[in-house]
């Protein structure tokens, strides 16, 4: 062949050559450059993608939150069908638009939305209590303080302590009129939130106020100085509650106290009380106590240490 024809021949090839080169990098770029395709869902299921269609400002929302974590995790077996993790499967739905056709958590008798909820969050350490809890037995749903789809990236319903409190006020209406008092927990300034002392998930202790467990937090929480150990403690401390001598909400007495004078607290125990079967309930205190004179109406000024002593095993110092 002469050498004018084979160059015009090989140039030819060359361009085409180097198309096809140009073609296939860019087919590996925009693969690479793409998601990997989400499963395909299980007959009866729409998958996450379907929903999104229609309640798209859900889907955003819901995207900034802990619970999108399912519609990823492979581990959990609900990927690309987070959705219905919680409304059942939705291709019915999908198909008639209607809304008797899914499931709503938020319309369900209180115990079926917890079990929904419950079916993924029953292992955490916060909510280890739930089945035992008043808000369990009193049926109030998981739905009733926190939004699933969205606020604030963590499902809660309210941020903050002002907040937090006023969404707890909103049932337990006795407790925070007790806050009203002169002498409180400074829950109406703000300065506190109603889950510093109370676990609302549920407690395996009454109202979780005198546990120590890490999640369960108690009054020693804040008070850590009058947790001891003591070599003398003092029983109510040990054995009872600080409410048995504080209001923990609030109270008209000084420092809490659930009676108006200190002396009526300790007599509330330490008093000649006289009963048909043993005769006396309590201590009798010693006779130079006597309780008419002025000296001996305030305990606490020589029982100092009153939740419990190193020293002393009368409490003086």
């Amino acid at each position: 062949m002469p050498r004018g024809r084979w160059k015009r021949w090989v140039k030819p090839m060359r361009s085409i050559e180097a198309v096809r080169l140009l073609l296939m990098l860019l087919g590996c770029a925009l693969v690479n450059g793409q998601s990997a395709p989400a499963p395909n869902p299980p007959a009866g299921y729409a998958g996450s993608e379907a929903c999104a269609i229609c309640h798209e400002d859900i889907a955003k929302a819901f995207a900034s939150t802990p619970h999108n974590t399912v519609d990823t995790n492979k581990k959990r077996g609900w990927e690309g069908r987070a959705c219905e993790a919680c409304h059942g499967a939705a291709q019915k739905h999908t198909e008639s638009a209607s809304a008797e056709d899914v499931r709503n958590p938020g319309k369900l008798a209180a115990a079926a939305t917890d079990k929904i909820c419950m079916s993924c969050h029953l292992n955490e350490p916060t909510h280890i209590g739930r089945l035992q809890s008043s808000h369990m037995k009193d049926q109030v749903a998981c739905t009733t303080c926190h939004k699933v789809h969205a606020d604030g990236g963590k499902g809660l319903v309210v941020r903050g302590a002002t907040a937090i409190n006023s969404l707890c006020a909103g049932c337990h209406t006795n407790a925070w009129a007790q806050f009203q008092k002169p002498f409180h927990h400074k829950l109406p300034e703000g300065a506190m939130s109603c889950v510093d002392c109370h676990n609302p998930h549920g407690s395996i202790r009454p109202r979780s106020t005198n546990a120590f467990a890490a999640n369960e937090p108690g009054c020693f929480s804040c008070h850590g100085d009058k947790r001891g150990p003591f070599t003398f403690e003092h029983a109510p401390v040990r054995f009872e509650s600080c409410s048995t001598c504080h209001e923990p909400h609030g109270s008209a007495n000084p420092r809490m106290l659930a009676q108006q004078e200190v002396r009526f607290v300790c007599l509330t125990c330490h008093a000649n009380l006289p009963t048909v079967k043993t005769g006396a309930l309590g201590v009798v205190p010693p006779s130079f106590h006597d309780l008419r004179s002025p000296r001996f109406q305030n305990c606490t000024v020589c029982h100092q240490k009153i939740h419990g002593s190193h020293v002393d095993r009368n409490l003086l110092k």
